[in-house]
């Protein structure tokens, strides 16, 4: 039996998104995914976690991203079919499934809390594991969608680069979608170009060679947005300020001290979550988290008796957020230790807490990798070559590298 014809309601939907304008739920099965529970979530999950400190407007979610990638998926579809490339209709349906369930597995705070409440779990794992329940309810619809989201289906490998790659339409979404809710133009890039300039060649996603100048700007615009949304060093300050808070929470947990938040958020403070014991219960408990509990929670950890745990969320609530300096050498011992005793000054606590008050990490930053293929771009001759041995922009080679910084972030006052 085709997928098609496994999913029920057989309903269709449009969505109007500021980004790309009118969404079609048009694809059997789509609306019925867009409508489950766990796709439902997402509406609560914010794309950027804690950069709103920084944007205002960046508050749009996981929701409409995968619906917008989605979009994007199906328009790079249409374009590669009217090119002659085949696509059998389960295989175009299970495409537009696999990304627009790309990001199902995200937590609260998406990438912020990644590794705090599930210390050993990534999303891309998760997000397995719930397409896999999905598709049980779904009586199977979803086998080739996850197959392909998996990179399980070598007979066109070109499907999956198009779900996770270095141009794919998770990433194009995420620019776009990203530079219009922050109000940063550098992540502009012209989309609609590059969907019209991809092909595929020995079952591959490549570029014609003439969009490699558009290839170029979309790779110099992730560069950019790196910089100055997802690593912009007030965001990763306020990042370090809401996993603080977590971790003090976690501790007194486990210490027995009473934190009076919701269940599901409770289970995942008091256990330590690794890959290969990810329970059935931890994934049922795991969907029913979202942003709205991890604020609930500081907003009652603010009157908490524990003096580390309240200075901390009521700072998180008054947007009092911590300093920091960004450095290109890794931050020294001696200034870290004259931070702590700043902080332990500051905040009237005992050495062994200061650690929650002064973070230190690194920021790296990789606009291309050409692991997994890169970006191919297809000469008019026939031949296929890396992007960054086809350019003649000399800076495009430099983007391989990977930038790395190092910060510290601590309090003054």
């Amino acid at each position: 039996m085709s997928s098609n014809n496994l999913f029920g309601s057989g309903k269709s939907k449009i969505i109007n998104d500021p980004l790309h304008g009118f969404i079609h739920l048009s694809v059997p099965g789509v609306y019925d995914v867009v409508q489950h529970r766990f796709f439902q979530r997402l509406r609560r999950i914010r794309q950027l976690g804690m950069s709103e400190c920084v944007y205002p407007g960046a508050t749009h979610t996981r929701f409409i991203h995968a619906l917008g990638a989605m979009h994007l998926m199906m328009e790079s579809l249409d374009v590669l079919k009217q090119k002659g490339v085949e696509i059998s209709e389960e295989e175009y349906q299970a495409a537009v499934l696999g990304i627009l369930l790309h990001d199902i597995g995200h937590g609260p705070f998406s990438h912020t809390l990644e590794y705090t409440l599930v210390q050993g779990v990534n999303h891309e794992y998760i997000s397995e594991r719930l397409m896999e329940e999905m598709n049980k309810e779904f009586n199977g619809a979803l086998d080739l969608a996850i197959a392909i989201f998996k990179g399980k289906y070598p007979q066109k490998p070109f499907l999956t680069q198009l779900i996770s790659g270095q141009l794919d339409m998770d990433r194009l979404d995420y620019l776009l979608r990203d530079s219009f809710y922050t109000g940063v133009s550098e992540g502009i890039v012209g989309a609609d170009r590059l969907i019209h300039m991809l092909n595929v060649k020995d079952g591959n996603l490549v570029v014609e060679e003439k969009g490699i100048y558009s290839v170029e700007k979309f790779l110099v615009a992730r560069r950019l947005m790196y910089w100055q949304v997802y690593l912009h060093k007030t965001v990763i300050a306020a990042d370090n300020h809401l996993v603080a808070i977590l971790q003090r929470a976690r501790e007194l947990a486990k210490m027995g001290s009473a934190l009076g938040s919701y269940h599901p958020l409770m289970h995942f403070l008091f256990k330590d979550v690794v890959t290969g014991d990810f329970t059935q219960e931890d994934l049922e408990l795991f969907v029913q988290l979202d942003d709205i509990d991890i604020m609930s929670a500081i907003k009652e950890w603010q009157f908490h008796e524990d003096a580390v745990l309240s200075n901390l969320s009521k700072r998180m609530l008054q947007r009092k957020m911590p300093k920091i300096k960004v450095t290109l050498e890794p931050v020294s011992e001696a200034v870290e230790q004259i931070h702590k005793a700043q902080a332990a000054s500051i905040f009237n606590v005992e050495d062994d807490l200061v650690h929650h008050f002064v973070k230190t990490g690194v920021l790296e930053n990789n606009a291309y990798r050409t692991d997994g293929g890169g970006i191919r771009i297809l000469r008019k001759n026939g031949d296929v070559i890396d992007v960054a041995a086809a350019s003649d922009n000399y800076n495009l080679s430099a983007l391989q590298d990977t930038v790395v910084k190092h910060y510290i972030t601590y309090w003054e006052s």
